[in-house]
């Protein structure tokens, strides 16, 4: 069997995209006194547009933060998409140093312009309030929504190759031990052969740290005919970097059999098809 070349850490790495649909920030409430008074000097400015915002950063680079609350972007989720966009998280130092760029990135990705100028002079209710309190909510359930898209991905590949499968389930192993997998293929006996994990976050925190363990528990009870995959995208991992680099690090040392991201997925298909086809789950598929 040809074994595929493992692209090193930092190859993988810049697979790595964005799960998460933007959520509409229209609705939205001042939280302290120097947001407060940014607002204010955006309501100020004349007419918005790219080159007075570029204009606006010459004198609150430190209240660039503003803008990325004005098109619905926490803290954490700003840091991360600048991380992944700039490299670096600073976003009052990109202020400073790249205005253009930052303004630029904004609007491209998050419509500024239109939703600030929609914003600035709005008059806000009791409802609005009620909704931007909520926001986390809406937050969450987005954040759901992007987790799966990986696992849908996963189905529909499975489902076109005609597999036998479970999803979000538990192989068994060696010496009747089990792991969690999040797409398990067997044979038309019950036979498990394939196990592969889903891991998408944009977010950071325990649970990337979860998944982690979920796929090294996943290696450590495989048989040696089974083979165990790993699909793992979205930006909070560029902030989790040694916690990935350990995935990696399985791959490198075939304890997993692939590693992959949305933007590899071709390569995931391949792979499967390769494995499936070893265990005469499928017939092989004319070109791959």
């Amino acid at each position: 069997m040809m074994i595929n070349q493992v692209p090193s850490f930092e190859e993988y790495l810049g697979t790595l995209g964005r799960l998460s649909a933007h959520v509409d920030p229209i609705p939205t409430t001042p939280e302290a006194d120097r947001i407060r008074r940014a607002s204010a000097s955006l309501a100020d400015i004349g007419e918005i547009t790219a080159q007075t915002l570029v204009r606006w950063l010459e004198t609150h680079s430190v209240d660039a933060d503003v803008l990325a609350l004005t098109v619905g972007l926490t803290q954490e989720k700003m840091k991360n998409n600048l991380r992944n966009h700039f490299g670096t998280a600073g976003i009052a130092t990109l202020a400073r140093t790249k205005p253009h760029e930052l303004i630029e990135w904004l609007d491209t990705e998050f419509d500024l312009v239109r939703s600030l100028a929609a914003q600035r002079h709005r008059v806000y209710e009791f409802g609005d309030i009620l909704v931007a309190r909520a926001g986390t909510r809406v937050t969450a359930k987005t954040a759901g929504a992007s987790g799966r898209k990986i696992e849908d991905e996963l189905e529909q590949i499975a489902e076109d190759l005609q597999l036998n499968f479970q999803t979000r389930t538990r192989f068994t192993g060696r010496n009747g031990q089990s792991a969690p997998c999040d797409l398990l293929v067997l044979d038309d006996e019950g036979r498990q052969h394939i196990a592969v994990a889903a891991k998408g976050f944009d977010s950071t925190g325990s649970k990337l740290t979860d998944a982690v363990r979920e796929i090294e528990e996943m290696a450590s009870v495989r048989l040696p005919t089974q083979f165990v995959m790993a699909v793992i995208d979205g930006i909070g991992w560029k902030s989790r970097k040694a916690d990935l680099q350990r995935i990696h690090g399985l791959w490198t040392s075939h304890q997993i059999d692939g590693m992959y991201t949305l933007a590899t997925l071709s390569d995931f298909r391949r792979d499967l098809t390769r494995f499936a086809t070893l265990h005469d789950l499928i017939r092989p598929v004319a070109g791959e």
